[in-house]
């Protein structure tokens, strides 16, 4: 344990009871982190920390919290609750995730459903821990997908009510958001964190069928996300990866103008400034 790459550190993964989550939760232990688990209710939670803890893991090293991202008020609750009892945060990974709806849909905040948990949640979550990524000059690792270069955001049509619908366009938008989200919070922040979007692949999980694709095991991608949490491994602050290596990112993540302008529209969204 003494050599492990991420001993003694404290890092928070969202979407932590399946699939990429899971994995890595158990990836992070096992590298002598401190693991935060998000769940989006009690019941799934309890049985990941279960599974966890059966599997081996140290009880003492793992806190379980809870948030569904689909209400924002759970979100802005969690994060006023880690903002305030955890002074540093060496690593957040924010994972969790939904694929595009097969219909359009919104949350009883009124936001398109896949925009809010794939992007409106990581970031009221991030704004609030930013002061403890600092205080432990942090990594913030945003789980992208290389979907998000196909994609464009909808200014004024998130859910894409003009025209037909499709559940792929809507989950690019969000990947896109919240790699455009990425490239701003490094730049504002340049020396105090780093922060990185990285598209892990095709994994194993649910959202496999929906894509057709074949995926790589979910502890095999965790091992890779695993190095690049790891705050003593440079990187390239604002990069898009594509596994361990710096790709070529959407065209919209460069331009400060569009950046600006997500901004703008995400300070309207979640009422923060």
């Amino acid at each position: 344990m003494s050599n492990s790459p991420l001993i003694s550190r404290t890092a928070l993964v969202t979407g932590a009871t399946g699939g990429l989550g899971f994995a890595l939760t158990r990836r992070l232990v096992d590298d002598g982190a401190t693991v935060i688990m998000h769940a989006p209710d009690r019941a799934s939670g309890d049985l990941a920390l279960e599974e966890l803890v059966k599997d081996g893991a140290e009880p003492l090293r793992l806190r379980l919290v809870v948030a569904d991202f689909t209400r924002m008020a759970e979100v802005t609750e969690l994060a006023g609750e880690l903002a305030r009892t955890v002074p540093t945060l060496d690593v957040l990974v924010n994972n969790a995730a939904v694929r595009g709806s097969e219909r359009r849909t919104r949350t009883g905040d009124g936001n398109e459903t896949t925009f809010q948990i794939n992007y409106l949640a990581p970031y009221v979550l991030t704004r609030a821990l930013t002061r403890a990524l600092t205080a432990a000059r942090g990594r913030v690792v945003n789980i992208s997908s290389d979907r998000h270069r196909g994609g464009n955001i909808a200014w004024r049509d998130l859910d894409r009510k003009q025209g037909y619908y499709l559940p792929l366009p809507v989950y690019a938008q969000s990947k896109l958001a919240l790699t455009m989200f990425t490239r701003s919070l490094a730049e504002a922040h340049d020396g105090s964190l780093t922060a990185i979007s990285v598209d892990p692949g095709n994994i194993k999980t649910s959202m496999l069928s929906f894509y057709g694709h074949v995926g790589r095991p979910a502890t095999e991608v965790a091992a890779e996300i695993a190095k690049l949490c790891d705050t003593d491994r440079e990187v390239v602050t604002g990069g898009y990866y594509a596994r361990l290596e710096p790709a070529r990112a959407a065209a919209l993540v460069a331009s400060a103008s569009h950046r600006a302008r997500l901004a703008a529209l995400t300070a309207r969204l979640t009422e923060i400034h």
